[in-house]
This record gives structure tokens, sequence and C-alpha cells, in this order.
């Protein structure tokens, strides 16, 4: 696994230090990183390493997330309000249902399967746009509206949404039902995400205050409250929904409220915790591709994949109809709600495990997704947010 390991971290950052230097984003070598060498195509990643892929990937996405939280404050939530909101679910409704339309006509599939490969194809990766959005912020464009910040909100809250939708359409197509208790679950578990993390944050900042502790102890402590959240999302499944995910961004959120000075000195040593992650994130990712099943998908399934991203755009339009964003604004959150990775790798071979007789072509749609998304919407941000969002110039000018 050690040797494993060492390939992962080198060949990650050689190839993502190539593809950086030739105006590509990073996480596309890192991407590549994982398919080169994982089952697809070289096959050297020890099996051990790769049973643990789904819980190596989690730790990233808990750091990165938990980033995102000290990053956000209560006030530039209040002014984002309702498009936040309507970002949540609104394209990731319109691309399902672009999906449902499109899929049966390409493929010959039922409209419930159809339903299936649509909440597993529709969700947008925190991975992914999570730290572009960080990065973005930092360089201090896009502020006067908190665009960077609205995205960072609705993409949270996105996955939540469609997660919970996958496992209805699932079992329906499995010969269960849909119920309405089903989709209540989707506010009770981000109302209770939220409140639980914000809960946790203020009580943890009240033990950093009253007990003196290095910050590297701190950091161990929020790592491990972060990931009790995620196993308590699983304990509670059966009587309270809870988003664990949410919970953790909601933590770093409430820790930026009520104790500001600690929350901006973790912030840079959770971006130096990052570097290493996003490294194992990404790599892992490219090494769940299967190749072969792309390969397999012709022209038909990247038709559908660019068909369903026209639906989700009108999503975003239609989402943001009701802010103050102007026209660049509105096409750069559009463009940042593009990328897809984590959740698709995550959940795109359930209904093939399940004996769904679509699992296969579900399982081909979702590597497509990441294949196409990832690396275009990735590049697509960092080429036009110097262009489409309002500079640090504007703001101080």
């Amino acid at each position: 696994m050690l040797t494993s390991i060492a390939l992962i971290f080198l060949t990650g950052m050689c190839l993502g230090a190539v593809f950086k230097r030739i105006g590509l984003p990073s996480l596309v070598g890192m991407i590549l990183t994982g398919i080169l060498l994982g089952p697809s195509v070289l096959d050297v990643l020890d099996e051990s390493l790769l049973a643990v892929s789904a819980d190596l990937r989690q730790v990233a996405l808990v750091i990165i997330l938990f980033r995102a939280g000290l990053s956000l404050s209560v006030e530039d939530l209040k002014k984002i309000g309702l498009p936040a909101v309507l970002m949540s679910f609104v394209p990731a409704v319109l691309e399902i249902i672009g999906i449902v339309l499109l899929a049966p006509l390409l493929f010959g599939i039922s409209v419930v399967d159809a339903a299936v490969m649509g909440a597993v194809v529709a969700a947008v990766s925190p991975a992914v746009v999570v730290p572009s959005m960080l990065h973005i912020m930092e360089q201090g464009y896009g502020q006067k509206r908190r665009v960077p910040q609205l995205v960072l909100a609705g993409a949270s809250m996105d996955d939540v949404f469609v997660i919970v939708l996958f496992s209805s359409f699932l079992a329906l197509s499995l010969g269960g039902e849909i119920t309405v208790s089903g989709f209540l679950e989707v506010p009770v578990a981000i109302v209770t995400g939220v409140v639980v993390g914000a809960l946790s944050g203020w009580l943890l900042q009240k033990v950093y205050r009253s007990f003196h502790m290095r910050d590297t102890a701190k950091i161990i402590m929020l790592l491990s409250v972060s990931f009790l959240l995620l196993e308590a999302e699983t304990l509670f499944s059966g009587f309270l929904p809870m988003s664990g995910l949410l919970a953790i961004m909601a933590m770093g959120l409430a820790l930026n409220q009520f104790y500001p000075e600690l929350a901006a000195r973790l912030s840079g040593k959770y971006n130096k915790l990052w570097a290493a992650a996003q490294i194992l994130l990404f790599v892992l990712v490219g090494a769940s591709v299967d190749v072969a099943y792309a390969l397999q998908a012709g022209e038909a399934v990247i038709g559908l994949i660019l068909g369903a991203l026209v639906f989700r755009v009108a999503g975003v339009l239609l989402s943001l109809w009701p802010s103050s964003l102007n026209k660049k604004e509105k096409m750069f959150a559009a463009i940042s709600y593009m990328p897809k990775a984590t959740v698709q790798a995550a959940i795109g071979a359930v209904p093939l495990s399940e004996g769904l007789a679509s699992g296969q072509l579900i399982l081909t749609a979702a590597v497509a997704a990441i294949l196409l998304t990832a690396p275009l919407g990735s590049f697509l941000i960092e080429k036009t947010y110097k262009k489409l969002l309002d500079s640090p110039k504007d703001i101080t000018g």
C-alpha cells in the first residue's frame, strides 16, 4: 500500500504540475493519474488501498468542506438569500427532467430507470467546485454580490437533495414505491445538518476559549468531530435524516462566527492539509473510472450528458432570476455548476450492484459525466472568473 501511496502522490504532483503549466487545471492531471494507475490501465495500485478509496475520498471532502465553512459568514448568507436556496435544487431537478426526456429516446430504457440515471448524473461536485470557489474568494473576485459564496452554499445542499432523490428513484425501479416522507427527508436533513453542525462549532469554540491547546491539537479535534458527524448521519438515518457533510460546513461557519481570530488561523492550516488531500481525492476518483465502459458509451452517452447540461444551465439561470447578479455573473454561476465527480464516483455503480437492468448504462453515464464535466468545468471556471466577476479593484475603487 505504501508504494501505491507514493505513486499516487509523486505521479499526481507531476502530472498536476504539467497540466497547470500548459494552462489546464492541475486536478485534470490528478484525475488522469488515477485513470493511468488504476485498474483500467496500468493496474498498479494496491487492492487494499482501493478498498478504502471511498473512505479516503471522504476524508479529503471533510477537509475542504470545513475549510469552506471557515470562509463563509452569516452575513454572506443573509445577502445571498433566496437564490442560494433555489440553486440547491432547481438546477438538479431540471437536469433530471432533461435526462428523463432524453434517455428513453436514446437508449430505449424506462422512464423510472432514466430518473435513476438522472439522479446519478445531476449532482454537482463539491470536490471540484469548493476549492475553486475558495481560491476565487481568496483572490477577491466576485465579492460585491458574493457570487462564489452563493455557489458554495447552493452546491453544498445540491448533493443532499440529489442523493435523496436517487434513493427514492432506485427503490421505485426495484419494485418499491416513492413516499412523501422520502421527499420530506431533504429539508429535514438540511435543517438537522445545519443545526447539529452549528451547535458543534459553538461548543468547540467554548472549549478552545476555556482550555489552552496548540492549533494542531484543535485541528485533530475538529477532524475527529467531523468524522463523528459523518457517522452520526449513518446512525440516525433510520429516524432522523441529517446531512453530515452539510453539518461539517456549518461547524466551520459557526466557528468563524463565534471565534473569527481562530478561524483565520485554522483556515491557513487547512489549506496546507488540502494540498495533500486533493491529490488523494482526485487520483482516487480517477482510479474509480472504468475506461472500458466509457469507450463503449459512444456518442449517445456524450450527447446525453451535454444535453443534460443545457437543462442544468437553464435551471441555474432560473434560480438566479430573483437575484441582483448581472449577466456575466449568472454565466459564471452556470459554469461553476457544471463539474461532476465525487457523487458520481460514489453512487454510479450502485444500480448495477442492485441488479438494475440499466445498471451498466447508468454506470457508463456516470463515468462519462466525470470525464467530460470535471476537466471542462474546472478549466472554464479557472479561465473565466477574472473576466466574468468583479475584481478587488472594483470594490476598492
